[in-house]
């Protein structure tokens, strides 16, 4: 009897030693899947630095990326591999985050998971290119102006890399709140009517968001951001709307 309501709740209870067991079994997993998706993606390095570099073609009069250490070239190498490496691994990252949490879901929670991780690949893609097609260019625009006229904008080709990747990552991660709200929807913890009521609070938190996300100060390349993410939270209140259980309340805390 004991069993048959441990697999009602989500299985048997774990002790800590065990979580931590497992926890570590799966950070190993998605190690490796990064570490095998980079040395695929070292053939490919050049062409991504490339594609980095194209928000600057053109400005070449304005900025200067440079090397400022013998080493600089092939750690550049290097990190675009990794990056590109973790992109790659991203669905089974997510594939291997949802299995350590799965044993804690009950069989109804875990068939909900079934269309995360392809929802989670759309959403952090689609962040991603919103950074890269949208925000980076004006982003640049506003650096490239500030203060020309007493300082010659120089640049070392790790604090670039890092200034592009760093917008393009963190973006694509706050793409996927949708998606981590409407499964909370679908569990019954929220329901669209309290998110809807809450939306002055999430608004604050949005703006919050896109400060820490935003590379420049001026208020544009700060609208840039806010201005999906606001879009996306009234379309997660949709979308809950549409997946949440009928009648739902939510838990009690």
């Amino acid at each position: 009897m004991s069993q048959e309501t441990d697999l009602d709740q989500g299985g048997p209870q774990l002790t800590l030693l065990e979580h931590l067991l497992a926890l570590k079994d799966h950070l190993v997993r998605i190690a490796i899947a990064i570490v095998v998706s980079s040395a695929a993606s070292f053939v490919l390095a050049t062409r991504i630095f490339e594609w980095l570099l194209l928000p600057v073609a053109g400005h070449e009069d304005k900025v200067s990326i440079m090397a400022n250490t013998p080493t600089s070239a092939i750690s550049t190498y290097v990190k675009i591999a990794f990056f590109s490496g973790a992109i790659l691994a991203m669905p089974f990252i997510v594939y291997q985050v949802l299995l350590y949490i799965l044993p804690a879901l009950t069989p109804k929670e875990k068939r909900t998971l079934f269309w995360v991780i392809p929802g989670a690949t759309l959403f952090f893609l689609s962040g991603a290119a919103f950074a890269y097609f949208v925000m980076i260019p004006p982003s640049l625009s506003f650096l490239f102006r500030f203060w020309s006229e007493y300082i010659d904008q120089m640049w070392t080709i790790e604090e670039y890399l890092t200034f592009v990747t760093g917008l393009v990552f963190w973006v694509g991660i706050s793409f996927q709140t949708p998606l981590l709200m409407a499964f909370v929807a679908r569990m019954g913890v929220v329901t669209s009517k309290q998110m809807l009521s809450v939306w002055q609070f999430a608004l604050v938190i949005i703006a919050v968001i896109a400060a820490l996300i935003t590379p420049t100060a001026d208020p544009l390349n700060m609208s840039l951001v806010m201005g999906p993410l606001v879009v996306l939270y009234f379309l997660v209140i949709l979308l809950a709307r549409l997946v949440q259980p009928k009648h739902a309340t939510p838990h009690p805390a």
